[in-house]
């Protein structure tokens, strides 16, 4: 009797267990996006792409998905929250800095609704050195210079040289050149196509994986419209082919290949041109 109590007990612990692991499926509904998908069901953009074979971020009705439901502990950021408070509610063991690095943030910036992961390894010293610079870095140019919001009618921008692609050093050469357009003054952040949750395909279909050294940044299409050519201070000729939850008002994201380059790239204040 007891051995077969045991046998029982076994079997439905197998059961649960094969629950817990088995993917879960959804059926695409008319509205779906896989950014609504991924925080339904606390998963990324990429795992679904992943798990899924997706070449693109484009589903259809009645498409069936697999989901690997990430057991992970999430946070959904609320209105008012700060990545400082954040960390205080989780323990001494999650840091602004870890909270950084596991959710590939290059900047403080953070959207209510969006979903921040809370638990991960620990944070490497070159991982935290990294965000501290950028930490530093970003507190100094915020208190140095302001946004504007002013439009210049037309301005002289000038044009950076662009690197060889074996140079890593940040001081760049400057040539002066005419373009001709609307001036804008920013705040501009970086990013890759390999953040937390980004599928890699921009608002206008740009696959940055594919494409890494594409030169895109991330615009609020009130303020510059999508598929605007583009001078960015500091960053070169782009074309205006991606959105952001983040991005509104006079900000934008610049596309950059690595991780390292969007630390590097910080949070700064620059001016943009849309080039007539």
């Amino acid at each position: 009797m007891k051995r077969l109590v045991a046998l029982l007990v076994g079997f439905i612990i197998i059961g649960i267990t094969a629950t817990t692991v088995s993917a879960a499926e959804h059926e695409v509904q008319n509205g779906d996006t896989l950014w609504d998908i991924a925080i339904k069901y606390d998963t990324t953009v990429e795992a679904l792409m992943n798990d899924n074979k997706l070449d693109s971020s484009l589903i259809f009705p009645k498409q069936v998905l697999k989901i690997t439901e990430d057991e992970r502990e999430f946070h959904i950021v609320k209105k008012g929250d700060t990545l400082k408070e954040i960390s205080q509610s989780y323990g001494e063991d999650v840091t602004v800095t870890s909270l950084m690095v596991w959710n590939d943030l290059t900047s403080d910036l953070i959207v209510t609704g969006e979903k921040l992961l809370v638990e991960g390894e620990e944070v490497s010293g070159k991982e935290a050195k990294q965000v501290e610079q950028l930490i530093a870095s970003s507190n100094v140019e915020i208190k140095e210079k302001k946004p504007s919001l002013k439009v210049k009618s037309s301005t002289e921008v000038v044009e950076s040289k662009s690197h060889s692609k074996q140079q890593t050093s940040t001081t760049e050469s400057n040539a002066q050149e005419k373009v001709n357009g609307k001036t804008l003054t920013v705040e501009a952040t970086a990013y890759t196509a390999y953040c937390a949750g980004c599928s890699g395909i921009t608002a206008t279909g740009v696959n940055l994986k594919e494409n890494p050294n594409a030169k895109v940044i991330a615009v609020d299409p009130n303020v510059i419209p999508l598929g605007s050519k583009v001078y960015v201070e500091g960053y070169g000729e782009a074309i205006a082919a991606d959105t952001g939850g983040a991005i509104n008002g006079n900000k934008i994201d610049v596309h950059v290949p690595t991780k390292d380059e969007a630390y590097n790239w910080g949070r700064r204040t620059v001016e943009v041109t849309v080039i007539e």
